[in-house]
Formats: C-alpha cells, sequence, structure tokens
C-alpha cells in the first residue's frame, strides 16, 4: 500500500495489469461513484444549511450512503412505475382476489372490457357472465367458463394475480419510503461543501484500489509493470533507487500497442483534448493536436464573421477570467478560448462586419476591411483554398511520418494531384496564369501514377496494382472533402445575412411604431443577434471540429490508439467563497 501510494504520488506510470483485465475498467467505474454520489446530492431540491467544520465528516461515509439511497430510490421507483398501471387496470374491476380454479369447479375467470354498443352481442353467449362494472364508453364483464371464451366482443384484458388492495399498500409503503430517503438525501446535502473539497481524494482512494489489483506488494515482494514517458525514467529510477527497487526500462517492441501520451506547450495544449474528444492517435502515428488547435480556431472565427460578436465573447471571458485559472484544465480551456477570441476579432475586422453593419468607406474600420463576406466568388475561392492547405497539410505530414518507406510515395502522389487539380482549377478561373493548364494535368498524372505503384508496393506487380487502384478509388473522396470547406463561406455568410436582417427588422419597426417602437427595436436587437450569436457558437464548434476531424483526419491519421493515463493524484482546485454551493 505504501509503495504504491507513492507511486500515485510520483504520477508518471501508466499500469498493465499482471493479469488481464480489460483496459482499466474496473478503475473507470470505481473512480466515478464518488462524481455520481455528487450528482445525486446536486440534484437534490431544498439543500441544507452547510456544515463547513470537518469534524464528524467522512467522504467515504457521505458517498456511500448517497449511492446506497439512490439504488434503493430508483429500485423503488421503478417497481411504483410499475404498480401505476397495474393499479389503474384494476380499479374498475374492483377489490377483490382471483379464485382458483378448484374452487370454481376447474373453471376459470375470464376479464373482458367491451364497448356499450356491442353488449348486444353479449346476450347471445352461451357462457356464464356478469357485468360487474361500467363507465361511459365500456362495460366490464366477467366469464366463467373451463375454456377460453371465442367470438366474444370487446378485448379481453390480464388482472394479475395480486389484488386491487395488495397493490395499493405496497404502493403506498413505496411512496412512505420514498419520503424517508428523500429525507435522508435531503440530509446529506448539508455535507456538499465539504465533499466537494474531498472529491478528488475519493477518486484518489478509488483509483488507488484499483492498482492494488494491478500488481503484486506482498513485502518484502514487490511486482508493477507498466508504461511511462522517457522524460520520467531518471525520476522513476531515482525513486527505485532510494527505496531499494529494481527497475528494468525496455523499449516497445513492434508487437507492443503503447498508450499514446500527447503533450504540447501550455499556450495550445487544449488542442489534445480537442483531439481526444473524437479519437486517440496511434502510438507510432503523429500528434496532430496543435494543427487541430490552430485550425479549429480559424475555421470557428471564419463561421462567426463579425468582430462584434467576438467582443461580446471576449467580455464573457473576462468575466470569467478568475475561474478559469483554478486549475491546469481550466487553463487549458482559457488558452483556446483566447485564441477564439483573438482570431475571431482579426477576422471579424477584416471582414468588415460588426454586429451585421459595415464601416463607412472613409471610416479607419473600412481601410482595413480586406475581405467582403458577401462576395461569393472571392469567398468560395478562398474556403477552397483554406480546404486545399488543410487536406495537403494532412498527406505532406503523413508523407514524413513514412519517408523511410515506399509507402510515402502515396500521400506525395495525392499532393501532386490535389496540386495539379487545383492549378487547373484556379487558371480557368484567371487567379493562375493560362500556363497552368499545360502544367497541371501533368503533375496530376505523376501524382495518380505515385498512388497507383506505391500504395501498396509489394512485390508481385497485380496486387500493388490493385491496391494503386483502390486507393485511386479515393478520388472523389479528395474533391468531395476539400469541397466540404465551402461550409466556412456558407456558415459565415448565413451568420452575417441574419445580423442585418435582424437590424433591418429593428429600424423597421422604430420607423413604423411611434412611441413604442424604439422598444420594440431593442427588443429584437437584443433577441435577434443573441439567437444569431448562439446559433454562430454552436455551428463554429459543430462544423469546426467537424472539418478537423472527418476531411482532415480522413487523410492523416489512418491508426487509432489508447489514451495514456496516469496513476496519479488529482490536481487540487484553488477554492474560493465563490465555489461553495
Amino acid at each position: 500500500m505504501c509503495r504504491m501510494t507513492e507511486l500515485q504520488e510520483l504520477g508518471c506510470l501508466h499500469l498493465i495489469p499482471l493479469e488481464a483485465r480489460g483496459d482499466n475498467e474496473e478503475f473507470r467505474h470505481s473512480s466515478l461513484q464518488a462524481r455520481n454520489a455528487l450528482k445525486f446530492l446536486l440534484s437534490c431540491h431544498g439543500r441544507r444549511r452547510q456544515v463547513h467544520s470537518s469534524a464528524g465528516f467522512d467522504a467515504s461515509r457521505i458517498e456511500k450512503e448517497a449511492l446506497n439511497i439512490q439504488a434503493r430510490m430508483q429500485s423503488l421507483q421503478a417497481e411504483r412505475d410499475s404498480l401505476l398501471p397495474k393499479i389503474r387496470t384494476l380499479q374498475p374491476w374492483g377489490n377483490f382476489s382471483i379464485p382458483t380454479p378448484d374452487s370454481l369447479g376447474d373453471c376459470r375467470m375470464w376479464f373482458y372490457i367491451i364497448p356499450h354498443y356491442q353488449m348486444k352481442q353479449m346476450q347471445k353467449a352461451t357462457q356464464i357472465w356478469q357485468v360487474v362494472n361500467h363507465d361511459n364508453r365500456f362495460s366490464y364483464v366477467v366469464v366463467v367458463g373451463k375454456e377460453e371464451p371465442v367470438n366474444l366482443p370487446g378485448s379481453r384484458t390480464n388482472l394479475g394475480e395480486r389484488s386491487l388492495e395488495d397493490l395499493e399498500t405496497r404502493l403506498e409503503i413505496i411512496d412512505v419510503e420514498l419520503d424517508d430517503l428523500w429525507a435522508q438525501r435531503l440530509g446529506l446535502t448539508r455535507w456538499l461543501d465539504l465533499f466537494v473539497k474531498n472529491l478528488n481524494q475519493l477518486e484518489d482512494n478509488a483509483q488507488l484500489g484499483s492498482a492494488l489489483m494491478q500488481t503484486y506488494d506482498a513485502d518484502p515482494i514487490f511486482v508493477c509493470q507498466a508504461w511511462t514517458p522517457q522524460s520520467d525514467i531518471s525520476r522513476l529510477q531515482a525513486y527505485a533507487r532510494t527505496h531499494g527497487l529494481g527497475v528494468v526500462v525496455e523499449d516497445p517492441d513492434s508487437y507492443d500497442t503503447p498508450p499514446t501520451l500527447i503533450e504540447n506547450p501550455e499556450p495550445v495544449d487544449a488542442g489534445k483534448d480537442l483531439v481526444s474528444f473524437y479519437m486517440t492517435p496511434g502510438y507510432r502515428s503523429w500528434d496532430p493536436s496543435t494543427t487541430v488547435f490552430i485550425s479549429f480556431a480559424v475555421f470557428f472565427a471564419m463561421i462567426l464573421s463579425d468582430a462584434g460578436y467576438a467582443a461580446l465573447l471576449g467580455l464573457f471571458l473576462l468575466f470569467m477570467w478568475r475561474r478559469l485559472t483554478r486549475t491546469s484544465t481550466s487553463l487549458k480551456y482559457r488558452n483556446l478560448f483566447v485564441a477564439l477570441v483573438l482570431t475571431s476579432t482579426v477576422w471579424g475586422v477584416l471582414a468588415g462586419s460588426y454586429f451585421g453593419i459595415q464601416p463607412g468607406p472613409e471610416t479607419v474600420l473600412a481601410k482595413v476591411q480586406i475581405f467582403d463576406i458577401k462576395n461569393s466568388e472571392n469567398m468560395i475561392l478562398l474556403s477552397i483554398m483554406i480546404g486545399v492547405i488543410h487536406i495537403l497539410t494532412a498527406n505532406l505530414v503523413e508523407a514524413y511520418r513514412q519517408r523511410k518507406s515506399q509507402l510515402a510515395l502515396s500521400p506525395v502522389g495525392w499532393v501532386l494531384l490535389i496540386l495539379g487539380a487545383t492549378g487547373l482549377w484556379l487558371s480557368s478561373q484567371k487567379v493562375l496564369p493560362p500556363s497552368w493548364e499545360a502544367i497541371s494535368p501533368w503533375i496530376m498524372a505523376v501524382g495518380g501514377l505515385s498512388i497507383l505503384l506505391f500504395k501498396n508496393p509489394h512485390p508481385n506487380i497485380s496486387k500493388r496494382l490493385w491496391g494503386g487502384l483502390l486507393e485511386m478509388a479515393r478520388l472523389p473522396n479528395a474533391f468531395g472533402d476539400i469541397l466540404s470547406y465551402l461550409r466556412l463561406f456558407a456558415l459565415g455568410l448565413a451568420s452575417a445575412s441574419l445580423a442585418m436582417a435582424f437590424n433591418n427588422l429593428a429600424v423597421e419597426a422604430a420607423r413604423t411604431f411611434h412611441g413604442f417602437g424604439m422598444l420594440i427595436a431593442i427588443f429584437i436587437i437584443v433577441l435577434g443577434h443573441g439567437l444569431n450569436l448562439l446559433l454562430a457558437i454552436v455551428s463554429g464548434f459543430v462544423h469546426g471540429l467537424r472539418l478537423n476531424f472527418i476531411e482532415f483526419f480522413n487523410w492523416g491519421l489512418s491508426e487509432e490508439g489508447s489514451p495514456f493515463r496516469a496513476f496519479a493524484k488529482k490536481e487540487e482546485p484553488k477554492w474560493s467563497k465563490s465555489s461553495s454551493f
């Protein structure tokens, strides 16, 4: 236990179970229990006064009690939900117990719900029957017989074996117990502040318990196997020397599948979370997180396409600035939000849009405007060129990664093929000189030949060509992925057009309605721009990430791995008075 606690404080190991247990599923389940207990208590309406003295507080006990109450309440609520329809079904029939066939002379009771207009047909029935109740639509009929009746009107219903009284009694018992459990849950909410502050400790204990099951520790013998970053080997060896332990360090061989550890400089560290949101790159692949961080910020800015909206996001970021400094995780996201605000502001100024208003031609803001969002020809050209650059980047990195193999010539071929097609298109648009119309087909031909011959560098020429042909079948995908970047122009234009539309509506309202027209205009401005900003933010996140995850990863990442999960203590947040509940 002591050694594992010290290794947890060291925080540089990704444990490998000595026995196969699946990818630490048990740890992930146990580490979530404390947070599940917290969510359960936070969702309780009407919390008790908080206790701030730690005397008598036991976080493990609170977690266990909360989870036990939650499980019991869920079980009782499920039973209650099943009882209610049964009670509603039995209520028209009254309170009785169904007799056994022996007490009815081997006969049974059959229950029918018959509409009133079909009751005349019951007069022709040869069975013994009796109407026991009726309402404004149906008659409730009991039929007695040895065999199930046939050709009777209405529908037969199954009432079950329990009586109405038994079900209602059980329902009352459940309601009373749920009330008691609710009171116990409410009582536990007085410990919420202390429980939150001890949340990391609970997760650390759960992680430690899982780690003990993955290692062997029977003093004086201790055995542990794990992955660790090369930068932490010296720390691990120093710990081993200090505690009299032996360490064997081996590089992974070609059959190993080490977990992937992504490390980036602090300003772009959030990029690894963006990438991990979709997938974890393979250990032998490359780290796309910095590229994704930068491209996502650019895409988000182009979709927002308004410096005024960027200023509002900047004000919100300033409001949240101190709250985003409590942990290293929140600092990462603060850097991401800073990047989004800065790129959105720069693009909004270059596009000359301020809450849907374009500056006058003689103003300073108009002089720094470079792009016109409403100029579809130029914006389409810009969006496609961004797509070309993004896809080329993915292929170039893939070629560099496989530079010691013939396989590198396949992504190089895609680079040449896309460049040739782009040059051909740009020359037809008079962007490039006409000479490119003669050069581009040759570039495309060289690229296609490279793909055909080196996608599958098999000694057998037929297998080599077949692999190349299969890869060439991706040609429509390549152009489709590049054209997909047109969404940057379309969504940016939609955001700008909506902003201008709301401005025009507000002006018309102010002109049309005298007196209170200004109030209507203000309402339209606030509601319209608020809705437009919300839609733009959602579109920026969804489509900004989509272009990275689908189009970019489709050409740059072919291998998925598992994340490096360090056996380490959780980071303690910096608490302030505003963090209490």
